[in-house]
């Protein structure tokens, strides 16, 4: 596993500073990818039947091939935390914010095939409730990605701003989207990210970002999520676990979970 991105840092740092977001071609290499895909078949068959239903998301619960979204998966596995805890994502994560780093989720995206809903425009951070918001997302891309199935776009320089309005989206796995989306800005500034497995995203809590719905009839498009907060941010755990109390009786009552 990578864990060496010295030659790439100082770039990352005025490219997160400027844009909101970085971007690396490769940060794994095919055969390193070839086996974090063979991992999380394991963790799939071995630990998801044994992680409470609020973390496993499908798009349609009757057909287990139709998994979409799992969460805090280093806490259930000893080969994901070292990938999550002393891997390149780490590394980046502490460079772009010039901190130490608090790991604190580490998830797996995918759009199945033909079905996967889009991702609507969103800031991470109004779900962090961080003071100061100072956190990123990384995303890992584990096959090619491309406007067909769901590649992610950003908004350059969104974080630079506030949070701006959000409201309840009806997409499992990201409860809330922008209502106010959309502008003459918006559209000038928007950046997308196709790219091969291996390619490497990370961005600001304040980076506004969404991606399509996965349109191709043959492929998915599965990757990796890896949030870290600064240590310099506090949580407002009161408000957090709020929020998350009342997005989990949602799901519940719309039998998403």
């Amino acid at each position: 596993m990578k864990n060496d991105t010295k030659q790439t840092a100082a770039p990352l740092k005025s490219d997160f500073d400027r844009d909101g977001y970085v971007h690396v071609d490769a940060l794994y290499s095919a055969p390193e990818v070839a086996e974090i895909r063979r991992q999380l078949d394991r963790f799939v068959r071995e630990k998801v039947p044994q992680m409470p239903e609020a973390q496993v998301y499908y798009e349609d619960r009757a057909d287990r091939s139709t998994l979409k979204q799992l969460q805090q998966m280093f806490h259930y596995d000893d080969w994901f935390a070292e990938m999550m805890l002393n891997g390149p994502a780490r590394q980046i994560a502490e460079e772009v914010l010039q901190d130490e780093v608090v790991p604190i989720n580490m998830q797996y995206f995918n759009k199945p095939v033909g079905i996967g809903q889009p991702t609507p425009p969103h800031q991470d951070g109004v779900f962090f409730h961080l003071t100061p918001c100072e956190a990123v997302t990384g995303w890992l891309a584990l096959e090619e990605v491309d406007a067909e199935n769901g590649c992610i776009h950003y908004l350059r320089g969104s974080h630079k701003g506030g949070f701006r309005d959000h409201g309840q989206s009806g997409v499992l796995g990201f409860s809330q989207g922008m209502t106010d989306f959309g502008t003459d800005a918006d559209h000038a500034n928007t950046v997308s990210f196709p790219g091969p497995a291996g390619t490497f995203l990370m961005h600001h809590a304040k980076t506004v970002h969404w991606a399509g719905a996965n349109n191709s009839p043959t492929r998915s498009r599965q990757a990796l999520g890896f949030i870290y907060y600064a240590k310099s941010a506090q949580v407002d755990e009161a408000a957090k676990a709020a929020y998350q109390k009342a997005l989990d009786e949602r799901l519940k009552k719309a039998a998403k979970i």
